[in-house]
């Protein structure tokens, strides 16, 4: 009977302790390796070369991050990421501003493996597109709120977040799918904004993603004048969901709810690539295109249906 307590006592404690990390930013094997699966899932190539990340960015799976009000870039050799991880960093570097009223910084997206430094893990998911590392915060106050929002997304399942220490950074694995399926149907919580000098509506709407007419309403408001240190309500529900989510072309991270979608063939794609990115089989892809054989040519235009086992 000691013993089996002794036992019980035991799963419960290692219970904790895997609870505690899972909340934490310290990262672990077993996060790099669902990191690794996510790509591996969503079909992405681990790119070797800076002219694979061309032509990724000519096809379209890799779009341009740029500099902005919200967010810095620096040194990063190669400014692009998968569609949804670009929208992502655009919200939250939007909302750290907002919180912070400084701006985000971003030092390493897009890197392929011929470009990974000396200590990158052998599989590190930079060269997929679906990674960025952010510069840590020196503020304390924003260096909270940053860490409170990556795990509170982390626990939504939508990205995996580490904070390194050589260098030291936050390392964050975007899961493009599970993030845009998120956006589509989160209704998510008020939020709550303290007016700073120089603010107006139109200007904290553009910061927390929503509209003057939203903040109006959330807050009584009958005209616009606001006053710095004013607390005001931000509904979680934001007006530009449907418009963040981004419709550069269709992929497997952005038609979660679509069951029929069409591929344009590309230069080096076969019918076994094209079956992998959509989660579908070659067989399947040739019965829906009357295809007698595997052979494709470029510009080509498949039936994909979707959602099938």
């Amino acid at each position: 009977m000691r013993n089996r307590t002794a036992a019980i006592i035991t799963i419960i404690f290692l219970a904790l302790i895997g609870q505690a990390q899972a909340q934490s930013l310290a990262g672990s094997r077993s996060s790099m390796e669902q990191q690794y699966q996510q790509a591996i899932q969503h079909g992405y190539s681990f790119l070797k070369t800076s002219h694979a990340v061309t032509s990724l960015v000519s096809s379209g799976d890799l779009v341009k991050v740029s500099a902005s009000q919200h967010l810095v870039l620096k040194d990063v050799s190669f400014a692009y990421a998968r569609p949804a991880v670009k929208t992502l960093l655009e919200r939250l570097s939007a909302q750290y501003f907002g919180a912070c009223g400084e701006k985000l910084t971003v030092t390493s997206m897009t890197r392929p493996i011929e470009r990974q430094p000396d200590n990158a893990a052998r599989d590190s998911v930079h060269p997929t597109g679906m990674a960025f590392d952010l510069r840590i915060p020196a503020k304390p106050s924003c260096r909270s709120w940053l860490e409170k929002t990556l795990l509170s997304l982390e626990k939504e399942g939508v990205l995996d977040a580490t904070r390194e220490r050589r260098p030291p950074h936050y390392h964050v694995a975007v899961f493009p799918q599970s993030y845009l399926q998120y956006l589509a149907t989160m209704s998510g919580q008020n939020r709550e904004y303290i007016v700073r000098r120089g603010d107006t509506l139109s200007v904290i709407a553009s910061r927390m993603d929503t509209s003057v007419a939203q903040l109006r309403a959330a807050n009584g408001l009958r005209g616009d004048l606001i006053n710095i240190g004013q607390r005001l309500e931000v509904s979680g529900t934001t007006a530009n969901v449907a418009a963040s989510i981004p419709a550069i072309k269709q992929t497997p991270a952005a038609i979660a709810a679509t069951s029929e979608i069409t591929h344009q063939v590309r230069k080096g794609e076969t019918l076994w690539r094209i079956a992998n990115r959509y989660r579908t089989s070659v067989d399947a892809l040739r019965n829906e295109n009357g295809l007698a054989d595997d052979l494709l040519r470029v510009g080509q235009v498949l039936r994909v249906i979707t959602g099938e086992s």
